[in-house]
């Protein structure tokens, strides 16, 4: 099957065309860049662009089958997200 993009350089997105694109609100995909529990971004001098396929590859993380299916990952809410525990020894 051909290449769907004809051989163009990938598509770049700003927030609120990417926003529309995963059905949010700009505001809701800042907070997700903000907290690390959005998309992959890039900044191309001071703007911040999202490639098509990182956003595909991250509303996929959240794909289920069932309501039992535990899935390959998850989409997290837009907010802080607890520290992960020091796995180390333990400092004294």
């Amino acid at each position: 099957m051909p290449d769907s993009d004809g051989g163009l350089p990938p598509r770049y997105l700003r927030t609120p065309e990417a926003a529309r694109f995963l059905g949010l609100s700009g505001r809701t995909l800042e907070k997700h860049r903000t907290y690390g529990t959005g998309p992959t971004y890039r900044k191309l001098g001071g703007r911040v662009v999202y490639a098509l396929e990182d956003l595909k590859a991250w509303v996929d993380r959240g794909a289920k089958t069932s309501t039992s299916d535990p899935g390959n990952g998850a989409v997290l809410p837009a907010k802080r997200q607890p520290p992960i525990p020091y796995a180390g020894k333990e400092r004294r």
